[in-house]
């Protein structure tokens, strides 16, 4: 799964509407660029392959009377909503996903229903189980690392992760089923994105030429 997918979908869907800009600066905001994929040409090439797929409507916007280059507004269609949910459930779910789609899953997660998001998590763990499972079939923790040479520490580092991956997502479960954040259907949402034309205190201002379209 790709994170930038992910996350261009998730933006745009809580503006409701957004240029390529307001989507960069979102993800700027939000630390994307240092933990994901997010680079401006990442995220530009994003928008426009979404909108070739039917996921995102482009808007073509006239230029405003102080002149400069139309603008491109995109909006999330149906389909694209389906394909952000579905991602979403899915990176919830799957232990083998890389960091940066696990972060983007986190952070949209609010936008399921609380039991469905606690019921991905507790698959998630069963699934981490399962993989503990079968690495430990062929390397035994109690035993140390050196019993398999230096190779041994790999295998030590990927049981340790697991561990700590599944006490975190045990702790994650426990604070939502105790009523922790707004939910899909619960209220007003979490408002995680920035007004048209509010500053950006993480903005990296590195120019680019999709930055005016």
């Amino acid at each position: 799964m790709s994170a930038i997918r992910l996350l261009v979908l998730g933006a745009v869907r809580q503006h409701g509407r957004a240029h390529g800009y307001q989507v960069r600066n979102d993800l700027e905001y939000w630390g994307a660029h240092e933990w994901s994929n997010a680079k401006p040409g990442s995220i530009y090439h994003a928008l426009k392959q979404l909108a070739k797929q039917g996921l995102l409507h482009a808007h073509e916007i006239a230029p405003s009377t102080a002149g400069g280059p139309p603008r491109t507004e995109y909006e999330i269609t149906g389909k694209g909503t389906e394909e952000y949910l579905r991602l979403v459930r899915e990176a919830l779910t799957s232990y083998d996903q890389n960091m940066d789609v696990k972060s983007a899953a986190i952070g949209f997660m609010l936008d399921l229903p609380r039991g469905e998001a606690v019921a991905l998590l507790k698959e998630r763990i069963r699934r981490i189980e399962e993989w503990r499972s079968a690495v430990t079939e062929h390397y035994v923790p109690e035993g140390g690392p050196e019993q398999l040479g230096h190779i041994g520490e790999i295998m030590n580092l990927w049981v340790h992760t697991a561990d700590a991956e599944a006490e975190w997502t045990g702790g994650l479960i426990e604070r939502i089923e105790g009523g922790a954040y707004t939910f899909a259907g619960e209220g007003e949402p979490f408002v995680g994105v920035l007004a048209e034309g509010e500053e950006n205190p993480y903005a990296t201002g590195e120019r680019h030429p999709g930055d005016a379209r």
